[in-house]
């Protein structure tokens, strides 16, 4: 079995209050919004700002006990995360669990869009949460 690839940064995620606000702020920037969809097993609510090669992704907790919901209580809004694109998402994940990575998924869960991802908890990270993410529809 080879090494995945990280093929590029995806996309960097900002928890909000309200996405609909948080969007007109990058809308005066003559950016536009160009999807806007709902993760129920993460009880967010996502915005994608293409720029450039990525995204800007905007989350709105849809309920109280969701993480962006905790997050923004503890730190309030903000950068929340960075998600690199990758060839293979379980090979990440069996990668970075060998190198001594802290993982906070067993398996790939669903994300934005049906992709497959991972998210790498911020105390192997110097203080950031990674996302790993795998488009199987690209």
């Amino acid at each position: 079995m080879g090494e995945a690839v990280i093929c590029g940064l995806h996309h960097v995620g900002i928890a909000v209050h309200n996405l609909d606000e948080a969007a007109g702020a990058y809308r005066a920037l003559g950016l536009s919004v160009e999807k806007v969809e709902t993760v129920e097993g993460e009880q967010v609510r996502v915005a994608f700002i293409p720029v450039g090669d990525t995204h800007i992704e905007l989350l709105e907790p849809t309920g109280a006990s969701s993480p962006v919901a905790r997050f923004l209580e503890k730190r309030g809004p903000g950068v929340h995360h960075l998600c690199f694109v990758v060839d293979d998402v379980a090979q990440a994940m069996a990668q970075a669990r060998a190198a001594g990575l802290l993982l906070l998924d067993e398996t790939p869960r669903v994300g934005a869009g049906g992709s497959r991802v991972c998210f790498i908890h911020p105390k192997s990270t110097g203080g950031v949460l990674l996302e790993l993410w795998q488009d199987d529809h690209a």
